[in-house]
């Protein structure tokens, strides 16, 4: 039985497995570092799935593109957050040799899903080449003196 929707994509069931292992490392990071480190490492490793969801949702080409440029940045995150742990040797050379050769993979992945997006085009005709946006509210604040 073929998957359907985002849980298809390869990389995005690679970044699964990356949320795994931050969640593994974030829990074994001393008690000092739960607010620190250790939320921030899960923070980014949670983005990356949850961007990658959220962009495919998006008909628009260029929504969809956003979304996952964010995701490819939370990617990246995620990495430097292990590349920290192993400098404050909270984890081995090992362990992030692994995350570094997984992140590459779900990079490469990632970008030629963004490069696929970009020569479809999805929505184009219907809206243009813009990032779709709302109108934004503009407000006047009358100048008020401070009473003293």
């Amino acid at each position: 039985m073929s998957e359907r929707g985002f849980e298809g994509l390869d990389f995005y069931r690679d970044s699964l497995k990356l949320l795994k292992a931050a969640y593994r490392l974030a829990g074994s990071l001393p008690d000092f570092e739960r607010y620190n480190l250790a939320d921030q490492l899960r923070r980014a490793a949670v983005s990356i799935g949850l961007n990658i969801a959220e962009g495919y949702g998006r008909y628009h080409f260029l929504d969809r593109l956003r979304f996952l440029y964010i995701a490819r940045g939370s990617l990246n995150e995620t990495l430097s957050c292990f590349v920290i742990a192993e400098q404050l040797e909270y984890c081995d050379a090992g362990q992030l040799e692994w995350t570094r050769q997984l992140v590459g993979s779900i990079e490469k992945n990632l970008n030629g899903y963004c490069r696929s997006i970009r020569q479809l085009q999805q929505g184009g005709d219907e809206f243009g080449a813009r990032y779709i946006s709302e109108e934004h509210e503009s407000y006047i604040v009358p100048n008020q003196e401070m009473a003293e």
